[in-house]
């Protein structure tokens, strides 16, 4: 379900009857209020010596307040057209949440966190076609990313950035080197995956630039990438060994990897991002229901 898509056809309905009521609908209920006053006026001043102006004054507001009161179909349509705009450009240009479905990235990001997304770190881009119109950033080495998949650009995906356009990433071994330059890893006490009631090597990984952030591995998982699809673009940048693989990231590509390295697909299955595919920077975890203890900001 491509829920920008709905947010902004209610956007378009719900305008539309809002701009209606406005220079439209407005103004007839507001003759009519003033022609049905009239008349209430006209009969009031027909009947000589009536008792009771207080009951009058109450009747003519009750006649004033029904002729001005919009139809249920316009009140459940126009009266929403402000939430539903400061929603849609909200959700667009500033920040969006996802709530994450697998354990892809953990230990960074656990299945259930709710996460925010920062819509315009990257740039801004136009809702449903996702065109950058304005740039104001890039992608870094480290960042974690929410993009469309390649693949099927209906579904959202959230990786870390590994190789930016123009790098040469391998991953060998279990190990990140980029341009050349290796990752470095320090060992942490074993992970205990709860969901699979496995243990997996726990380690900080800092890429080349600085940024670090924790990774698992399956001690009992092969290095090399099992299963590659042999037709994503550029599918010649890649070379596949035994000890993993190696791939130069075309321009205007990532490279990006889960961080749990044995059980993520990732770009060393089906390839590489596209920057029109990029939704934006993940930042918070601003909930999560079995663990509250996980609000807040993540590396």
């Amino acid at each position: 379900m491509n829920f920008a898509l709905i947010l902004f056809v209610l956007v378009v309905i719900t305008g539309i009857a809002w701009v209606a009521d406005k220079l439209v609908f407005q103004k007839q209920r507001r003759l009519s209020a003033q022609a049905a006053l009239a008349e209430f006026d006209a009969r009031r001043a027909a009947m000589q010596g009536a008792s009771g102006s207080g009951d009058f004054e109450t009747s003519r507001s009750r006649l004033a307040e029904e002729k001005l009161r919009q139809p249920w179909w316009l009140e459940y349509s126009a009266s929403f057209f402000p939430v539903i705009l400061a929603v849609f450009v909200l959700r667009s240009f500033v920040v969006e949440p996802f709530k994450i479905p697998s354990g892809s990235m953990i230990p960074t990001l656990q299945i259930g966190d709710f996460i925010l997304v920062n819509k315009f770190e990257y740039g801004l881009r136009l809702p449903i076609v996702n065109k950058k119109i304005v740039e104001l950033g890039e992608p870094e080495r480290g960042d974690v990313m929410v993009f469309r998949y390649p693949k099927d650009p209906s579904l959202d995906y959230i990786k870390r950035v590994v190789g930016l356009p123009g790098d040469v990433v391998r991953y060998e071994n279990k190990r990140v080197t980029v341009n050349g330059e290796p990752a470095r890893y320090e060992a942490l006490p074993d992970y205990l995956d709860e969901e699979r009631l496995a243990y997996s090597r726990h380690f900080t990984e800092t890429l080349p630039g600085g940024r670090s952030h924790g990774i698992l591995n399956d001690a009992d998982r092969p290095p090399f990438i099992a299963g590659a699809d042999s037709d994503f673009p550029f599918r010649e940048n890649c070379t596949y060994n035994q000890q993993g693989v190696t791939c130069k990231v075309p321009e205007g590509h990532y490279f990006v990897m889960g961080d749990n390295r044995d059980n993520s697909l990732d770009s060393r299955y089906w390839g590489f991002v596209p920057d029109q595919n990029i939704v934006g920077k993940a930042f918070l975890i601003w909930m999560n229901l079995g663990d509250l203890g996980r609000i807040g900001s993540f590396r």
